[in-house]
């Protein structure tokens, strides 16, 4: 029989327990596929301190059966739902916080209805896929006062948060101009087309679901948001006329089927685990295919994009966005009152849920360069993070799930404003390229409201003929 002492030790430890995980936020997740596991592991396995993932939820049987196996083999023990069951799981599992990595085209109808349901929401991007589904998120958020969290996590790669920095110390003054050339190559670029995302009804294309990352960082590097957008693109590389110079004359719509053994671009879906275990062993529970044919004739996303940008702060962008390089990366070069600053990234190449690290910033080929008026160019000393993403992706984990987030000047955590002005800039350049005219902003969507950004230098402060020193500002430790 045990001592009042050890009772009353045993009830003080259940109490510390009940308010231990009383204190913990509670998470669910909908969307089960390659983007999920991110969240789920960083859930689960990385802030288990702050954080418990209650129910997941998803309209693949499979899928949902490997992400409740993956979760209790990471220490957590989730409930798992059916789509159908989406309301039900939020009353049965009471979340604070629902997570959407569904398909693109299905971010809206859970974003609006986990927000009716009184849960806050953190969302994959693209926020959407069109103006319609854009307005009814601002709409829904307004009118229920819930939170709705975008994970930019470009924002947190420390190569891009260190722009950032330098743009805002006025180091090439305010910026009139910028050049922005996007390269995915011919690995990771090819994976768009065999995927989903190869229609427009699902992803938007890739000028809302790749380019809401650089349109985002524009955005924000600018501090500023788009007013109008005139486009131009095609598909010219992934096409059958490009199997058929390729000398790909056997090809089927799948490369688990097709007999050109060959090809370059095939995918063996039956040799990497993780795709094998995500979707090829779960086909039979809603037939879709991950190793669809990257030439076929019913793609209708472009693979070459050029867009014009005016923003509201009157700077002018030049993009560009190639889905066939033989390099992955950026350039991207802002043209200021008092100089030039150059930025080039070169990052790993891979494919979605492939196992590898996705989109690492390789050391060579990577730099920050400034070039003042009146005085020599010198390279900034690169801010590095290893990861995914630039090495962002450990560092909005943190800001996401963490105890205590630090203080952040950068103001990188996003909402549905810097959700919608984002998306919309590709939104606006899709429908510039159907119709050939400039597309207004401010004719998509209403009332979205003016994202929180840091305070950027302006035309009124004074210039100077003056050599200025180089600049160096230090990493941050977190």
């Amino acid at each position: 029989m045990k001592s009042s002492r050890t009772c009353a030790a045993d009830r003080s430890r259940r109490q510390h327990a009940r308010k231990e995980l009383m204190s913990k936020k509670r998470y669910a997740q909908v969307g089960l596929g390659g983007r999920s596991r991110m969240y789920l592991k960083g859930v689960v396995a990385g802030y288990a301190e702050t954080s418990e993932m209650v129910a997941l939820c998803d309209l693949n049987k499979g899928r949902l059966q490997l992400a409740l196996e993956n979760a209790r083999s990471w220490g957590g023990d989730p409930k798992g739902y059916p789509a159908r069951d989406f309301d039900r799981m939020i009353a049965e599992t009471q979340p604070d916080t629902v997570i959407v990595t569904t398909k693109d085209c299905y971010h809206d109808d859970y974003i609006v209805r986990a927000m009716e349901l009184g849960c806050d929401v953190i969302t994959e991007k693209p926020m959407t896929t069109d103006a319609q589904k854009a307005q009814r998120i601002i709409d829904a958020q307004r009118e229920t006062g819930q939170q709705c969290r975008v994970t930019f996590n470009y924002r947190y790669s420390p190569p891009r948060t260190q722009v950032k920095a330098l743009l805002m110390t006025g180091v090439i003054g305010n910026i009139l101009s910028l050049d922005f050339h996007w390269l995915l190559d011919i690995r990771h670029g090819a994976d768009y087309f065999r995927r989903w995302h190869r229609n427009k009804e699902n992803s938007g294309g890739l000028m809302v679901h790749k380019a809401t990352h650089h349109f985002d960082l524009v955005n924000w590097w600018l501090s500023t948001v788009p007013e109008a957008v005139l486009a131009q693109g095609h598909r010219r590389f992934y096409t059958p006329q490009t199997a058929d110079r390729y000398g790909l004359q056997e090809r089927t719509e799948r490369c688990l089927t097709c007999p050109e053994t060959k090809c370059r671009f095939r995918l063996d879906i039956e040799s990497i685990d993780g795709l094998k275990r995500l979707y090829r062993d779960n086909e039979v529970y809603d037939g879709y295919f991950r190793d669809r044919c990257v030439f076929s004739d019913l793609i209708d996303i472009e693979d070459t994009m050029n867009v014009l940008v005016n923003y509201a702060n009157g700077t002018k962008m030049s993009y560009s966005l190639n889905a066939f390089m033989p390099w992955e990366g950026y350039i991207v070069s802002f043209n200021g009152t008092r100089g030039r600053l150059e930025h080039k990234t070169v990052e790993s190449s891979y494919i979605s849920a492939d196992g590898s690290v996705p989109g690492q910033t390789l050391e060579r080929g990577t730099y920050i360069r400034v070039i003042p008026h009146f005085g020599p160019a010198y390279d900034v000393d690169i801010w590095t993070s290893k990861g995914g993403h630039g090495g962002g992706d450990r560092h909005i984990l943190e800001d996401l799930f963490g105890a205590a987030p630090p203080e952040d000047p950068y103001l990188r955590a996003a909402d549905q404003r810097g959700g919608a002005y984002s998306i919309l800039t590709g939104v606006a350049a899709n429908q510039s390229m159907a119709t050939g005219q400039l597309v207004r902003i401010d004719d998509l969507v209403q009332n979205i409201g003016m994202p929180d950004y840091p305070p950027m230098p302006t035309d009124n402060e004074p210039l100077s003929f003056e050599i200025p020193d180089p600049i160096h500002i230090e990493q941050p430790t977190s």
